[in-house]
Parts: C-alpha cells; sequence; structure tokens
C-alpha cells in the first residue's frame, strides 16, 4: 500500500488507535508501536482536523469527503495524507 492517498478510495480509522474526543479536540491514542511520531504518545485535532475526521467513516471516497469539506470550509487537503502516514486512517479493502 502506497502512503499516498487516492482520492478514489475509502479510507477508515486504524483499528489499533482509541479515539476520543475531549472538550471540542479529538485525541487519538496509538494501542501499538509505529503509528503517529516516535516521541508523542498522542496525536490531537483541532476543530477542522475533527470535522476531516469525522467524514473518513469508511463509506465515502476521498474525493467525496473533499467535496463535502470544500462546501464547509478551505480545509487542509494534506491532513489526509498525514494521517495515512501515521497509519492513524487505512485504506479499506
Amino acid at each position: 500500500m502506497s502512503d499516498k492517498i487516492d482520492l478514489g478510495k475509502v479510507y477508515a480509522p486504524s483499528e489499533d488507535i482509541v479515539v476520543r474526543e475531549i472538550e471540542g479536540e479529538v485525541v487519538i491514542v496509538p494501542l501499538v508501536s509505529g503509528i503517529g511520531d516516535m516521541e508523542d504518545e498522542l496525536f490531537t485535532l483541532n476543530e477542522t482536523g475533527r470535522d476531516i475526521w469525522n467524514k473518513i467513516d469508511g463509506s465515502r471516497t476521498v474525493a467525496a469527503v473533499v467535496r463535502e469539506l470544500a462546501e464547509e470550509y478551505d480545509a487542509p487537503a494534506g491532513l489526509l495524507e498525514e494521517l495515512l502516514v501515521r497509519k492513524m486512517v487505512v485504506e479499506k479493502e
């Protein structure tokens, strides 16, 4: 699998993380090594990141997520790739 986002693919949160929303921020906790940064134990998402995360539900293509976000506001496209590289989202078969 590539570390590049494919707009035609569907992605979903990895089963190797736990996700909680605390005071409006999404907190991602890795359950196994090799997820996220070596020096960080937690990964947090702000409001924009939370909105993107909530749309990566395993049922929509990346293109659909991007279209939805473009209607709402100018979201950072690189976040999806970063989450894939960190293995926090995985390509759905």
